[in-house]
This record gives structure tokens, C-alpha cells and sequence, in this order.
């Protein structure tokens, strides 16, 4: 059975705890994504990571294990959550499906999450993944720009896609919730 992992990324604390705003897990792209995946008959999960807007790797790393990947799922994340996914792959030496890091950020400044990333990289990441590919938008901050310049020169064999126009890939710099690109590359 194909799977799909999808990872939200770091809201502040403000847009957590806003009642109006929608959860991490329901805004921008995410349940777009879900749907279309699970149209093509792919079970796609979207986990909840307790306090997102601090995020302690520890407690996400629990949380995303009991999702089990495997060498059947395929694992998207966005900002921090792709962040994630590079640690996690880069401890954990598994075979997985395809891997996307949307607007990957991995703190490169140290500043707002240094402990989240404390971790070294591995290249040969990608030769355990069916594809793995960044996608990244030139007019998203310096911070993720840097990350995924960090990961492009870290990781051999990845693939990346630029953009100029989709900012931090949220609904409203995309105009859209919708994303067929990623949905182009994983399907």
C-alpha cells in the first residue's frame, strides 16, 4: 500500500493559538495535498506535532514514528517540517518512498530553534529514497534560501526546483491551495 507522510512546519505562537487561523496540519497546501493523494488511492497522513511554534525534536521524532515509515511512504515536509525530515533521515538510515522539502529551513542563523537541528547532515540521504527533491521559491526569506543551498551542497543527488514567484509556498503567497507541482513529482 503507497503512503504519504505530510509535515507541517513552525507557526508562531500567536497563529497557534489563534482560534480564527486554521491548525498547522488543515492551512495552505496540506489537506489540498491529502485529498488529490488520497484520490489516487495513496493513504496520506498529516500529523499534529505537539507545540509546533517550539518545536523539541525529541517529541516530534515520537510523534512522526508512529506513522512507521517505510520504503512504501513517501515524505513531504514544509519549512520546519522538511527541516525534520532531514535530521531524521540523516539519524535514521531507512529506506523510504519519495522524499519533498518544500521551503526546507534548518535554523541556519541558530537563532529561534539551535538544539531542533543540531545534527550532521548526511549525503548519502537521497540513495535511500526513490527521488528526493527541494523545492524552493527565490523570493522566500534568507533563511530558507540558505537552508536549501545547505542541503542542495550536502546531500548528493537531489533534485531541485525553483521557483520565483511562490514565496514561503503558504496559501497566500501562492494564491492557491493548491500545488500541482509537488503533486507532479510525487505522482
Amino acid at each position: 500500500m503507497k503512503r504519504a507522510i505530510i509535515l507541517h512546519g513552525m507557526p508562531s505562537e500567536e497563529e497557534y493559538f489563534d482560534l480564527s487561523a486554521l491548525k498547522p496540519t488543515e492551512s495552505h497546501w496540506l489537506p489540498w495535498l491529502k485529498r488529490e493523494l488520497k484520490e489516487r488511492g495513496i493513504v496520506a497522513e498529516t500529523p499534529a506535532f505537539p507545540r509546533p511554534y517550539e518545536p523539541d525534536y525529541e517529541k516530534w521524532k515520537q510523534k512522526f514514528e508512529e506513522y512507521a515509515p517505510d520504503e512504501g511512504t513517501m515524505l513531504i515536509g514544509h519549512s520546519c517540517g522538511a527541516g525534520f525530515l532531514v535530521r531524521y533521515l540523516s539519524e535514521h538510515r531507512i529506506r523510504v518512498g519519495k522524499v519533498v522539502l518544500v521551503a526546507p529551513w534548518l535554523d541556519p542563523d541558530k537563532g529561534r530553534a539551535p538544539k531542533f537541528f543540531d545534527f550532521t547532515m548526511d549525503e548519502n540521504m537521497a540513495e535511500r529514497t526513490d527521488g528526493m527533491t527541494v523545492f524552493v521559491s527565490l523570493d522566500d526569506d534568507e533563511e530558507i534560501l540558505v537552508s536549501a543551498e545547505q542541503i542542495r551542497k550536502g546531500i548528493k543527488d537531489v533534485s531541485l526546483r525553483e521557483f520565483t514567484d511562490k514565496g514561503h509556498f503558504t496559501s497566500g503567497q501562492m494564491h492557491s491551495q493548491e500545488f500541482p507541482e509537488l503533486l507532479s513529482v510525487l505522482v
